[in-house]
């Protein structure tokens, strides 16, 4: 985690002499070095308070080694420290040295609350000189912003909800605790900023948000995250980068996992008792398909195989009673067209539901109601949790990706669960040499090229096309499959899918119309066209003789009766080349989907994922990158004032690069992963005449310049000629 410095005002700049720095900091250790073996009792040395206190103040850290005790708040937010370890080193990444160095600066300046020293959190609007500790300002009722700069607002700075009308009259209940609140914004009364009706305190809204982690919390009433979240971060909740603390718990859910295996029925015949179970036997157990929690042997029910359905007594008789029995059908959509849609979302029990008939009037409403809207980064995130911590390397030749691809993934020992690890190899290479490679510039190469591959047809939006040989090699299924692995793995958007092969997918080719655009065949499109035009039944009649061989082959000779009869056979001619005709290829493809749950994943949010999976993902700007990449060490600030100004210049059109162009140079994606980068792309600055890419940890390091045009000519030429060299190794393989 990064936590940039807050700019320290000229009031709270510090030239203590070296002697009493060393006196301040003693004074705080001997306070602590007083009870050594309590570490409950020990003092945070910046707010000197002994509180355990982790949703107030965050986790006590205490470091016996150096008689050291902070608050993790109090250190996260002090506004003259860097964070410039790594997590494991010092407190949090925090170097001791730097903690006593700060903890000396803030010796100096007097809290604007309870005006004592140690004020090492400071206001960060312009000209204001408050200072004060983070227990005094959450008294005081500042607002601290555990994002970005990590700024610090005190009372009469701190930002606020604005409600451009207030047309509630009575109280409302918070939506975490439902005790009644007035629902006036305030430092202790917050407003969801996607449901109008969503109160919180904000005490509530600090805690779920701790047991949830940046993964769940989210608004209570519409289950929005990303605009949830950014609104909560703003108003100073802090949002932990961890798991649910219900997920972290062992066994949590073990006891969803046992069945039932116990015969229940007056008469047990088994001799080995009711317990006994022997699957694809006649003693194997079957349970209740109404309640699940009784059991019987089938034979004891006298059930002739597994397949056939049994009700317990009690179910039965419920059943049976009831004023509105039907034989039991699970699952069942209403076939009513006055159907609501609150009557199909009861009657969806599953994402995994068998699909219904073709064309049925409640399916589209079920469509259109569910409940399965979210965001598609929070559903690979889901995803990834698949992926274990035993890794999979595998051994990619850049100039031949997809041949080596395909080996990898075929390979008997490739798990898609298993993490991957990238090695590039050169072929014919005596030395057997290898150096470490970029997963995700891999995944990227992988998609850039099965998108250009003859297994897909059309320009932009994409269709599968029949191809024989890749029929014969099963290469459809490995495609679904690459896709799956990538978009589970982190890689990029694949962004290519129409909209005709994506509702195929989700709602299957039985509901799905093709357009004209989907056809990429020339001579199939003419047709089509000259059919919908026609203008008299003579006509029609006419070209239909023309093109009567064909239309013969397909299967799709009609009698042509009236003018309106031209839409049905252009339906089925479309239906026919779009559809049918890549049965197979499409069937194979799908099943290759399923990898790790992504095609079940598509069909229960198909608005999530066809943003990532029929869209290009957004054009980068300079707020974007600014935003994507992290600063990890301390700063040369000359340069990073030349990295935003390169950024603009670059937006601008002012400069030889593209912002697509930074990105693979740092990271080998054009775009951001719907999933993300992992890890973070940060930003280094060295002295070094020229930019630095790694792209196996994402990190750009840039020169340290005298002047801002030295910084962008070196910038701009080694970016732009590494990517050309890049791309003539490359350039005779994507084709392919």
């Amino acid at each position: 985690m990064l936590i940039p410095a807050l700019q320290i005002s000229d009031s709270e700049s510090v030239g203590l002499e070296d002697g009493i720095e060393q006196s301040a900091y003693l004074t705080e250790s001997k306070m602590n070095e007083s009870k050594p073996g309590d570490s409950q009792n020990l003092a945070c040395v910046f707010c000197r308070k002994h509180d355990d206190c982790p949703n107030k103040y965050g986790e006590k850290k205490t470091k016996e080694k150096w008689n050291l005790t902070v608050h993790y708040y109090c250190l996260l937010m002090s506004s003259g420290i860097w964070q410039r370890g790594k997590e494991e080193e010092g407190v949090y990444g925090f170097l001791i040295e730097d903690i006593r160095k700060e903890v000396n600066r803030a010796s100096k300046l007097k809290c604007c609350v309870c005006k004592k020293n140690g004020a090492s959190i400071g206001c960060v609007a312009p000209r204001c000189k408050r200072s004060y500790h983070f227990p005094c300002g959450l008294q005081r009722e500042c607002i601290f912003q555990f994002t970005g700069n990590f700024a610090s607002f005190c009372w009469d700075h701190r930002p606020v909800q604005i409600i451009t009308s207030n047309n509630y009259r009575e109280s409302l209940p918070c939506t975490i605790c439902l005790e009644f609140i007035e629902p006036i914004p305030s430092y202790n009364i917050l407003r969801s900023p996607c449901c109008k009706n969503a109160w919180f305190h904000r005490d509530c809204l600090q805690v779920q948000a701790i047991n949830a982690g940046v993964f769940f919390f989210r608004c209570t009433i519409c289950n929005n995250s990303d605009i949830f979240q950014k609104e909560m971060l703003r108003m100073g909740i802090h949002i932990p980068e961890k798991d649910a603390s219900w997920e972290l718990e062992e066994n949590a859910y073990q006891e969803l996992l046992q069945h039932y295996e116990r015969c229940d029925v007056r008469r047990c015949r088994c001799k080995e008792g009711r317990d006994y179970n022997a699957p694809d036997s006649k003693w194997e157990i079957k349970r209740c398909q109404c309640c699940g929690s009784s059991g019987t042997h089938l034979a004891c029910s006298s059930l002739r195989s597994w397949e056939q359905n049994w009700e317990c007594l009690e179910c039965r008789g419920i059943i049976y009673n009831s004023g509105e029995f039907q034989k039991a059908k699970k699952h069942v959509l209403p076939n009513s067209n006055n159907v609501g849609i609150t009557d199909c979302l009861l009657e969806e029990s599953s994402p995994k539901l068998p699909r219904q008939s073709p064309g049925s009037q409640s399916k589209d409403l079920l469509r259109q109601g569910s409940k399965f809207r979210r965001n598609v980064s929070t559903l690979l995130i889901e995803l990834g949790f698949q992926i274990k911590k035993k890794t999979k390397r595998l051994y990619i030749n850049k100039a031949n990706i997809w041949n080596s691809a395909l080996d990898a993934f075929r390979n008997r020992n490739f798990n898609p669960s298993y993490a991957i690890e990238v090695a590039y190899v050169i072929e014919n290479d005596n030395f057997g040499s290898e150096h470490p490679g970029s997963k995700q510039e891999f995944l990227s190469l992988l998609m850039q090229h099965l998108e250009n591959s003859s297994l897909f047809e059309g320009s932009l939006s994409k269709n599968l096309s029949l191809n024989s040989q890749a029929l014969k090699e099963n290469l459809y299924y490995e495609a679904g499959k690459m896709l799956a692995i990538s978009l589970v793995h982190g890689g990029p958007s694949p962004g290519f899918f129409s909209k005709t092969l994506f509702n195929c997918l989700v709602y299957g080719p039985e509901n799905t119309q093709p357009i004209l655009d989907d056809v990429s065949d020339f001579d199939v499109a003419q047709i089509i066209i000259r059919i919908n035009t026609a203008t008299t039944v003579a006509d029609l009649k006419s070209i239909i003789n023309e093109c009567y061989n064909y239309l013969e082959l397909i299967g799709c000779l009609r009698l042509i009766t009236t003018l309106s009869d031209k839409y049905m056979l252009v339906k089925d001619i479309l239906g026919y080349h779009v559809i049918q005709r890549v049965h197979t290829p499409f069937e194979s493809f799908k099943q290759g989907l399923k990898t790790l749950g992504v095609l079940e994943k598509i069909q229960a949010y198909p608005e999530a994922f066809c943003s990532i999976l029929c869209h290009k993902p957004e054009s980068l700007s300079a707020k974007i990158l600014s935003e994507l990449f992290t600063v990890h060490t301390l700063p040369d600030v000359k340069a990073l004032g030349f990295w935003n100004s390169y950024l603009q210049a670059v937006e601008d059109g002012k400069s030889t690069t593209t912002m697509e162009d930074i990105l693979i140079f740092a990271t080998g994606c054009s775009s951001i992963p719907p999933a993300g980068f992992k890890p973070t792309p940060s930003i280094e600055c060295l002295h070094v005449d020229f930019p630095v890419g790694n792209k196996c940890n994402n990190c750009l390091a840039i020169p340290i310049t005298n002047t801002y045009k030295e910084f962008q000519e070196n910038m701009d030429f080694t970016i732009r000629n590494t990517l050309r060299l890049e791309k003539e190794e490359s350039s005779h393989y994507i084709g392919h």
